[in-house]
């Protein structure tokens, strides 16, 4: 496998309004890149066009060295965490890993249960009935229940209370470093950000406006500065302009 994930020159309307406009971006084979911005910058139009979900306007986007928008390969291979439960809310987690283990061939039932033992999901509440932090325990060990070589997780930590995010960061940590999988997560939380990401992609006004790992986008002078601080200094810079300025 060549391609992880790469994009050319991708562009995304919504009626008049153009979300993204040019975009492009390739992730490297077993590292985590955070797609940092703000909200509505276009972070989860990203993550749909790279699911399939969307066509593009413009560009095109690879995949697992597929297309898509073509077959069931991708979505088969690819671990997606939405950024609020996505499934009906009569579902228990029992339902819902029931409806998904067909529809993966490397899902492994076992440890989707051992998962949910360890992060305390419970089995037969419906989603309606879950917390948020609950809710989002479960969406991540069904992304990664079945080991896909890639992760697309759509602000998987927001909301959270400390307690929950600190589980769900623990137990993401230890998936790509021990399953070697590659990660594409967008997020506005610079801590996160500043404490899961090998490379950074910085998202505005529809727009990369810097990419690259994060040493180098963080360097000054030459010299590495603090990693929060300095996320804060770039991500204001892309709010207001100044960086394409």
């Amino acid at each position: 496998m060549n391609t992880i994930l790469e994009a050319h020159d991708l562009t995304q309307r919504f009626g008049r309004k153009e979300v993204l406009s040019g975009v492009s971006l390739a992730l490297e084979p077993g590292t985590v890149t955070v797609l940092l911005g703000p909200n509505g910058a276009g972070k989860s139009t990203f993550l749909r066009l790279a699911l399939g979900l969307l066509k593009p306007k413009r560009g095109d986007v690879t995949v697992l060295d597929r297309n898509p928008r073509k077959g069931k390969y991708v979505r088969q291979n690819v671990g997606y965490v939405p950024d609020k439960p996505d499934c009906y809310p009569w579902m228990t987690v029992r339902d819902l890993f029931r409806f998904l283990a067909p529809q993966y061939p490397t899902w492994d039932g076992r440890r989707a249960e051992s998962l949910c033992e360890r992060l305390r999901v419970p089995w037969d509440t419906k989603f309606a009935d879950l917390s948020r932090g609950e809710g989002m325990k479960a969406m991540f060990v069904a992304a990664v229940a079945f080991r896909p070589p890639l992760l697309l997780l759509d602000e998987p930590f927001g909301g959270l209370d400390p307690l929950v995010r600190e589980e769900v960061l623990r137990l993401f940590l230890e998936t790509v470093a021990d399953e070697e999988t590659t990660a594409l997560v967008a997020t506005h939380d610079l801590d996160v950000t500043a404490r899961i990401a090998d490379r950074v992609a910085l998202l505005a006004h529809g727009r990369i406006e810097c990419a690259g790992p994060v040493d180098e986008v963080l360097a000054t002078d030459g010299e590495a500065t603090d990693v929060p601080a300095r996320l804060r200094d770039l991500f204001e810079d892309s709010r207001e302009g100044r960086l394409s300025a």
